[in-house]
Parts: structure tokens; sequence; C-alpha cells
């Protein structure tokens, strides 16, 4: 058989409750246009209870078997990414001196331009035409002012997949990212289509840090492939007793 070009696993995390999360549920129940928060996106932390919910995640790798633990780590450069990673990897016991440990700007969040921190109200109120433009494309191609569409994120992650076949094949790697970078790796590696991708984001959110793996299989294709065996896996964090939350990243329009 040909090389393997893959890495014997691949797990997709989305980082823990942040405190953008929070501040959105409340901006949302109270109708209110903007959601209060002072950080840019990318400073946002995590929550108390997104702090435990990546620590009882990395307990979950921890008991894992050394060689079935990941050696190498993927995160968005994104400050809530980042201390999941962290606190993951400090949960399972897994010191950063013993895997490879990489940010890159390329797993960060959808960027949402002019519409960055509004409500669903606030984006009605203030972007009608947006709105209604959004509604006609679809949240797949439709891109915001200053931001990006899902096809923008997945041609910065269609690069990033090139870097893993390159760089990493044969290893186990653990990616921790944002829901759509959850949804849009799941697009690329499933070999999925528009209609497809929207049907499962709109059946439900990525839960905060939820697992979301692939296994590799040497008897498909001539090369062997990446086969889904985990999606959206939350046993870890209710055995842990850390609630399950599922709020989106950031504010979006109603989905179509």
């Amino acid at each position: 058989m040909a090389e393997q070009k893959w890495p014997d696993r691949l797990w997709l995390v989305r980082h823990g409750q942040s405190a953008g999360n929070v501040a959105r549920d409340a901006a949302e129940a109270a109708q209110l246009p903007m959601i209060d928060i002072a950080e840019r996106d990318m400073d946002v932390p995590l929550s108390d209870l997104g702090r435990r919910q990546a620590w009882a995640l990395g307990e979950w790798f921890g008991a894992l078997s050394h060689a079935e633990r990941p050696s190498v780590v993927l995160t968005s450069p994104y400050l809530r990414a980042i201390q999941s990673a962290r606190l993951l990897l400090e949960g399972a016991g897994m010191p950063e001196s013993e895997l490879t440990l990489r940010h890159d700007e390329r797993l960060r969040e959808k960027e949402f331009g002019l519409t960055d921190r509004l409500t669903k109200a606030g984006i009605a109120a203030r972007y009608p035409e947006l709105a209604e433009q959004r509604a006609h494309v679809g949240k797949f191609y439709f891109r915001p002012p200053g931001g990006e569409s899902w096809c923008d994120v997945i041609l910065r992650l269609r690069s990033v997949l090139e870097m893993v076949v390159r760089e990493y094949r044969g290893e186990r790697v653990l990616i921790v990212g944002h829901q759509v970078i959850v949804n849009c790796f799941r697009y690329l590696l499933e070999r999925l289509d528009e209609r497809q991708i929207l049907d499962i984001d709109r059946r439900a959110d990525v839960p905060n840090c939820s697992v979301t793996s692939y296994r590799f299989d040497p008897a498909l294709g001539r090369t062997g492939k990446l086969v889904l065996d985990q999606v959206n896996f939350i046993a870890p964090l209710a055995e842990a007793r850390a609630p399950i939350t599922a709020e989106p990243d950031a504010p979006v329009a109603p989905k179509p």
C-alpha cells in the first residue's frame, strides 16, 4: 500500500464556554442591540464554567493510554482557545514539552466584520439590508462587510489540512478552535456540500468542549482515509459534572 498521508487520529474540539457566550446570552435575553463586552473578540477569556469544562475534557484525554493521547496540538490564537488547550493539557497531565503545540491564525474564529458584537435584533435594526441579503444568499456564501463567509473560512482550512498531511502523517492531532471551525472541517473531511453542512449546523450548535473525531482506516481507498467516529461527544463533561453549554460564539442572523 502507498505511504499513509493522514494522521492516525484527528480530534476537533470547540473551546470552553467564554465570557462572550455569557454576555451574548444576557444581551439576547434583554433584546439589546449590542453585546456588552469590552475586549476584542480575540481577547475574550473563558468563563469559570469554561475553565471547568476544559479541565474535565483534559481528564478524559488523560485516561487514554500514552499511545492513544494527542502528540500534536494545534490551536486558534484566540485567548479562549489557547486557555482551553492549556487547561486540557493540564487536566490530562500532558506536559507541553512532550508534544508539539502550535498556535495557528488560520484556526481563528470567523470574522464578523460590521456585525461584530451585534445581536440578532441589533443586526436587523441597524443593517436591515444586510439581513435581507443574507436571507437571500444564505450563510454559507454571505460575507458581511469587513468579515468572512463560511467559504472564506473553508479556504484557509484547506491549507491547514495540507499542512497536517505534509507534517503530521501518522501522528495523533488535536485541533482546538471554534464552532464554525469544527463545522467547516467536517465539510472538508467528510466531503459534504452546502446543504449537508447547513443541515448539521441547523440541527444544533457545537457544544463547548465537545469532541468530534476521526480515525485512520488503512483499508479504505488507495492510501487509507480518515473515518468519522465521534460527533459532538460530551460524555466526559457530564461525568465530571461540568454543565454542557452550546451558545454560538458570536451573534449571527437567524439560521435559514
